[in-house]
């Protein structure tokens, strides 16, 4: 961990839905739900959730991962939704757009554990990136994927923060086993 990265700074994690029909109230909300179980089980630190639904709309999206980021000071901030091969499928160029340093180790791990799943999961364009203090992941939209999703990468996500002076992120060891080095 860096020596600067604060132990007691507040811990806030976005989970961001992207869906034009959730959005607009006409099909239920799975995706973000999803993530918040996941993190319940997984995350032992104490942290605050800014939760929203928006439509896949590349500027809208771009504009709420900013605001995420840069104004509510999200360490993490996981989206679902939008990660496909559909036209309006665009949240991991929204990603891309508005990130310093893309981490395409993510997106990897999470296609090779779902193909483990479904043979359509190579159409997923799961992607990750870092802007400023804050790690950006796009999650796929399917409840028991992104669980699978975060399952895999999850060991990597509070060294990863670490490393761009974000908050010391704890995890319950039952579930996911934070990877850390051993300081020397």
């Amino acid at each position: 961990m860096s020596n600067s990265a604060p132990h007691n700074m507040p811990i806030r994690i976005g989970a961001v839905t992207i869906s034009d029909r959730a959005s607009r109230g006409e099909y239920e909300d799975r995706g973000g739900p999803a993530i918040l179980e996941c993190l319940k089980e997984m995350v032992t630190s104490e942290y605050e959730v800014i939760s929203k639904v928006i439509p896949d709309d590349v500027e809208t999206i771009e504009d709420t991962l900013v605001e995420l980021a840069d104004q509510q000071r999200c360490c993490l901030i996981l989206t679902t939704g939008g990660t496909g091969p559909a036209p309006r499928d665009r949240t991991p160029e929204a990603t891309q757009a508005i990130c310093e340093k893309m981490m395409p180790g993510f997106g990897e791990q999470m296609r090779a554990v779902s193909l483990q799943v479904v043979p359509t999961a190579i159409l997923s364009r799961q992607t990750a990136g870092i802007r400023g203090r804050t790690l950006i992941i796009n999650l796929p939209g399917k409840p028991s994927a992104i669980r699978d999703c975060l399952l895999a990468v999850f060991p990597a996500i509070p060294y990863c923060i670490d490393l761009i002076n974000g908050p010391y992120l704890t995890t319950n060891e039952e579930v996911i086993k934070a990877f850390r080095p051993k300081k020397k």
